[in-house]
């Protein structure tokens, strides 16, 4: 299935599921209603409905199969949120090692760029740091948590922080859990996820430079109302099929500026679950990113976007997540 959340006429937040090629969107709780009469608890929300498991979805595939006329709804006449916003818990790893090292190549160029002689500089530079950081990638999976609060979906309006002046997107992939677990090894996390999306982590590459080097991760580089943009759906994982073989793709102003394959991650969310939940629970709903693939991101090309940029990313058997970006005090 494919997931939404949307708001209605009233302004009222609904779990509802596209079809007829996405064109469509079936209101669940109105279907309920409308075929069986009442409401079902499984249906007041799309984490109520990763909560009720296999018995939820299959309560949602019977409804979509029989999609009564007075519970669908145009896909251009509602408004798509984030499918669970703010999901229980955030959690953003690092999986594409290519992202990693042509951003660390990135950033020594452009500090190189500021000298009198850069081709000398970049020579010279010392890259143990950076050396150290893929080491460490290369041993066990990283993450960081991020700000739940800040996720929005492909209908919410951006909103470009003050603070910065060199924004820039992220293409991941992410994933939702849909059983709650603890200490889950590696050969059965599969059964932990509930389903796919895209992640756009938008990042303000200027304040993400000052603050790396205090050695915490991330912080006002990533944190801003509106950063975590997700959607446009969440695919089940029964749906997608395969999730490490499915093409990313970038495009800015509907040019292309990168792509790459999910096959190339060097962690898996098999993995990543696995490393995680070592001592630690985790429950229905959280959402873990896959990191930016390589090629995902302005940063490796030291391109940024501009106010009116239009940012559209596409994932194999997702969708296209679409965000315009404003300017300072002016969102779009």
């Amino acid at each position: 299935m494919r997931l939404v959340t949307f708001v209605n006429e009233e302004g009222l937040e609904l779990a509802g599921a596209l079809f007829d090629q996405d064109q469509a969107v079936l209101d669940l709780q109105k279907a309920y209603t409308v075929l069986k009469g009442g409401q079902s608890a499984a249906l007041s929300s799309v984490l109520a409905l990763a909560e009720a498991g296999e018995e939820g979805l299959s309560l949602a595939r019977a409804l979509l199969a029989k999609a009564p006329v007075e519970a669908v709804r145009q896909r251009a006449a509602v408004h798509l949120r984030a499918p669970i916003q703010p999901p229980p818990q955030m959690r953003d790893c690092s999986c594409f090692e290519l992202h990693l090292r042509q951003s660390f190549a990135a950033a020594r160029r452009l500090r190189a760029m500021r000298t009198p002689d850069p081709e000398a500089t970049l020579k010279a530079m010392d890259t143990s740091a950076d050396d150290r950081v893929i080491d460490t990638f290369n041993r066990q999976p990283i993450y960081y948590k991020c700000n739940r609060f800040a996720v929005v979906g492909v209908d919410d309006q951006f909103e470009w922080p003050a603070f910065s002046k060199a924004l820039d997107f992220e293409l991941e992939f992410g994933c939702y859990i849909g059983r709650k677990g603890k200490d889950i090894k590696r050969e059965n996390a599969r059964e932990h996820i509930f389903g796919y999306t895209i992640f756009n982590d938008i990042s303000a590459r200027d304040a993400q430079a000052k603050e790396m080097s205090g050695m915490l991760g991330p912080a006002k580089g990533k944190d801003f109302d509106t950063a975590n943009v997700m959607g446009p759906c969440l695919v089940t994982a029964d749906e997608l099929g395969d999730p490490y073989d499915l093409n990313m793709v970038a495009r800015v102003n509907g040019e292309e500026w990168g792509r790459g394959n999910t096959r190339d991650m060097r962690w898996q969310f098999e993995d990543v679950i696995a490393h995680i939940s070592q001592s630690e629970t985790l429950h229905v709903g959280e959402f873990l990113g896959s990191g930016t693939v390589g090629n995902g991101c302005g940063l490796e090309q030291l391109r940024y976007l501009k106010p009116g940029d239009v940012v559209e990313l596409e994932i194999d058997g997702i969708g296209k997540l679409t965000t315009q970006v404003g300017s300072p005090g002016n969102p779009f």
